[in-house]
């Protein structure tokens, strides 16, 4: 686990746990070339004066072309490179948002069920996040 020194800058990347009928969203990258094929949650940086949860609404949109409402923080961070930390909110679409496509870093997304959820080959910084959402998975949101 990567520590932080004091005073050090921090940034968070929000990541998407997308439920929709008891199916989790996730997103093939097509870049960077060392990400390129491996599965993430799909989100992004909180720009600066951002709140996360604006944070994730505006990635979604941008990434994906849809209108999602955040529902909850999942507990934990997990550490990517330095300053980078993750955090992960669970959302779903809004009523007659359209679906998910493809926009922007992804070339491929998949709804996976719960029985599907390891088919895919997650980014190593994405893993436990993905059992922590797991663990807290309600069914059909």
């Amino acid at each position: 686990m990567t520590r932080m020194t004091p005073g050090a800058e921090r940034i968070v990347v929000v990541g998407a746990a997308l439920l929709d009928g008891g199916r989790l969203l996730a997103a093939r990258r097509s870049a960077p070339a060392d990400l390129a094929g491996r599965w993430e949650l799909p989100g992004g940086k909180v720009e600066a004066g951002e709140r996360p949860e604006d944070a994730l609404v505006r990635e979604l949109r941008e990434e994906l072309g849809v209108d999602a409402e955040p529902l909850g923080r999942v507990p934990g961070e997990w550490p990517l490179r330095t300053p980078y930390v993750l955090q992960v909110w669970t959302a779903r679409l809004r009523p007659g948002s359209p679906g998910p496509r493809p926009l922007e870093d992804h070339d491929e997304l998949r709804w996976l069920t719960r029985a599907e959820l390891w088919d895919v080959p997650w980014l190593d910084q994405d893993v436990p996040a993905v059992r922590e959402v797991t663990a807290r998975w309600r069914g059909g949101v």
